[in-house]
């Protein structure tokens, strides 16, 4: 039994969901709702969630999806995957050039998106692939 199995929770050995994204600040909290349905969705499955859990996830996926509408031209796919005691949160896109991280800076007004997601997730990867890259975070569950 894996730290996201419950003694009576259904399997979830297979849970994830992707969404494409054609463009426009529209993706933004269209991925925030994508979230929220698949945390409801863990729920429904006796996922033990923290109560910040579903705020965590909708800020990193949207930080995510932020940052590959600014950096990134064309279309972008969220997916969101169960993975043992994490929910992998991976943002493809078109882009070639990988998310730069900043020095600490906290009189910097805005560019903060990779470090909120670092903080909340412990680390951030970037794999290139034939068409731009992916940038992959896991949120744990408590």
């Amino acid at each position: 039994m894996t730290p996201a199995h419950g003694p009576d929770a259904a399997d979830t050995s297979d849970v994830s969901t992707v969404v494409e994204f054609r463009g426009g600040s529209a993706m933004i909290p269209a991925a925030r709702d994508v979230v929220h349905r698949f945390v409801t969705r863990l729920a429904e499955l006796g996922v033990d969630l923290a109560d910040t859990f579903l705020d965590a996830a909708r800020l990193v996926a949207s930080e995510l999806v932020t940052n590959a509408l600014r950096h990134a031209p064309g279309p972008c796919r969220l997916t969101l995957t169960l993975v043992d005691d994490r929910v992998e949160i991976a943002v493809s896109d078109t882009g070639d050039a990988f998310p730069t991280f900043l020095p600490r800076d906290p009189l910097r007004v805005g560019r903060h998106g990779l470090e909120i997601v670092t903080r909340l997730c412990g680390e951030v990867i970037t794999k290139p692939h034939a068409e731009g890259k992916t940038v992959y975070a896991r949120l744990p569950l408590t």
